[in-house]
């Protein structure tokens, strides 16, 4: 029997791809920091009286019962970081969102995350995105920090893959 070996993945060490359509790079962008990667399912509470009577021995009214069920799953928005640089693919791909052709630019990806010898250990992938914020930060005369571009995408699932890039099934 083969004892599984556990590690703790750092944050640092990770590779986000996503191809956009008509793009003249080769790669789209380097990304400093991504966030918001987030499933969650809601919670419906339903409340019924059962039959059952409670209390003093003249109650009229049963027990009040309390159940939660599991509802609908939903993805959060995905936040990406990068420094500002020369290539104008990430707005133009929000431009075309922004001018009416958003059901064409959805797109794709993958978050792999590697270990400290370089292998992919954790694959995440994130279905049917499409730009809905783009800013850029701050500027100051006396700063000298990098110029941050930030791009906020709806995403319509976020599930976790094998490393390999297939589902994970139950």
């Amino acid at each position: 029997m083969v004892t599984p070996q556990y590690e703790i993945l750092t944050n640092s060490r990770f590779y986000l791809e996503i191809t956009l359509a008509d793009s003249q790079e080769c790669i789209d962008g380097y990304f400093m920091e991504c966030h918001g990667f987030k499933r969650s399912q809601e919670v419906i509470s339903i409340c019924e009286v059962t039959p059952q009577k409670w209390g003093r021995e003249d109650a009229k009214v049963g027990r009040v019962l309390r159940t939660k069920l599991p509802g609908n799953s939903k993805s959060e928005n995905i936040i990406l970081k990068r420094g500002l640089c020369v290539s104008g693919t990430l707005w133009r791909w929000f431009k075309a969102v922004e001018v009416g052709n958003w059901r064409d630019q959805r797109r794709d990806g993958d978050i792999t995350i590697y270990d400290q010898h370089a292998d992919a250990k954790a694959r995440f992938r994130f279905l049917k995105a499409w730009p809905v914020s783009y800013k850029i930060s701050d500027l100051k005369a006396a700063g000298s920090e990098f110029e941050v571009e930030e791009l906020e995408l709806a995403v319509e699932e976020f599930i976790r893959v094998n490393p390999q890039g297939n589902e994970i099934t139950l």
